[in-house]
């Protein structure tokens, strides 16, 4: 990408910044339903129109995957009208009136920060999931809710490479590997191949396709689930990616089958903790679990309870139940668990391509102009 190289010295002593400024987290909010999907050519009148100051502002939740932030920066960084800022986490609701369009990290923007925003247009997250957003308030308020399409900024890309860095890392033994290397042994430990396996991906979304062209060059079965099926929600010709179909009521079924799940499902009030004992039961004895997702995907209880006993032969995650996460987890503990620190999409090519993204979106907010890079659901 133009700049990249350039820009890692900067990003290096950023990133170095905001690690000594960390404000904690939330824990894992709750969760609203949101309206359905539909686009939003036009936002009506411009920041500068509706009467706010010349200064078009955009607010940054959280020192968290500080490339977001930085890269945005720089792509505006000859647009002085376009004013970008990081605010701690426990700051934004001091701040937030001031702001016209607000980009989520991990601060959960509820029902109490959204009535603050007074001259706010839009709320979007940088990525797909917008859990993390009372997109009811919000539509109360008159502020509109945005998606960036992963399909679109090689977000899902670098999330199914992820996933398949997870899958040969849990098969492979990576933990065990690490320690015979510090103990100097050759040999060991015994790992296992993706080939000759059968691979679910639980919800054929953006994401799930790219693991899919990504698995089938391995020798592998494809299973998948995905909420409907229809022609018209499918990027391209599933019958060559996917070997057997099914709805959310044939996940257990199909779990039977499979000697790993990977979760590729977008976080809902519907799929929280879906994950649970019912579904791990149903998996092989042996088998192995990879989530790129969301950690609430996840039944904290159940996962630990099937690692404990053995029936879960491995887990690879990126996300977790609470972040950042805690070292001493228990499940941390085992030797076949490997995890990543919330990384899938955060490669050089998806944040500059979603940082062109926001910057579009706040110019054209600015100037008044439809707004078509985002993916609008209320």
């Amino acid at each position: 990408m133009a700049g990249g190289a350039a820009a890692w010295p900067r990003l290096a002593t950023t990133l170095a910044r905001s690690l000594a400024a960390r404000h904690r987290p939330l824990p894992c909010p709750d969760l609203l339903t949101s309206s359905s999907p539909r686009g939003f050519a036009n936002m009506g009148d411009s920041v500068q129109k509706s009467g706010s100051a010349d200064t078009t502002r955009v607010l940054f939740c959280g020192p968290y995957w500080p490339a977001s932030t930085i890269y945005t920066k720089e792509y505006l960084q000859n647009h002085p009208f376009i004013q970008v800022d990081e605010v701690g986490l426990e700051e934004v609701p001091d701040v937030i009136q001031n702001y016209h369009l607000c980009v989520v990290k991990n601060r959960r923007v509820d029902s109490d920060v959204i009535a603050k925003a007074n001259q706010m247009k839009i709320i979007m997250q940088y990525g797909v999931g917008i859990e993390g957003i009372d997109v009811n308030a919000a539509t109360k308020h008159k502020i509109k809710v945005a998606r960036i399409p992963g399909s679109t900024t090689g977000n899902a890309i670098s999330c199914a490479e992820m996933a398949i860095y997870l899958t040969l890392g849990v098969l492979r033994k990576q933990k065990m590997m690490d320690t015979a290397v510090k103990c100097k042994d050759l040999g060991i430990p015994v790992g296992d191949t993706i080939f000759g396996k059968s691979v679910l991906i639980l919800g054929f979304g953006a994401i799930g396709v790219e693991v899919a062209k990504r698995l089938r060059p391995f020798g592998v079965k494809i299973l998948a689930t995905k909420r409907n099926w229809s022609s018209d929600t499918l990027p391209c010709d599933i019958d060559e990616l996917v070997d057997k179909k099914g709805g959310p009521e044939d996940m257990y079924e199909l779990a039977g089958e499979a000697d790993i799940v990977i979760t590729c499902l977008l976080l809902t009030k519907e799929t929280v903790g879906i994950v649970d004992h019912k579904f791990l039961s149903a998996m092989k004895k042996g088998s192995y679990l990879v989530n790129i997702a969301r950690g609430g995907l996840l039944d904290y209880d159940a996962v630990f309870n099937h690692l404990k006993s053995g029936h879960l032969g491995g887990l690879g995650i990126d996300v977790a139940w609470t972040e950042p996460y805690d070292p001493e987890d228990p499940i941390l503990k085992f030797p076949n668990v490997i995890i990543t620190p919330h990384i899938a999409g955060v490669t050089e090519y998806s944040y500059r391509t979603m940082a062109k993204v926001v910057g579009d979106v706040a110019l054209k907010l600015h100037s008044g102009e439809p707004i078509t890079e985002v993916e609008f659901v209320n």
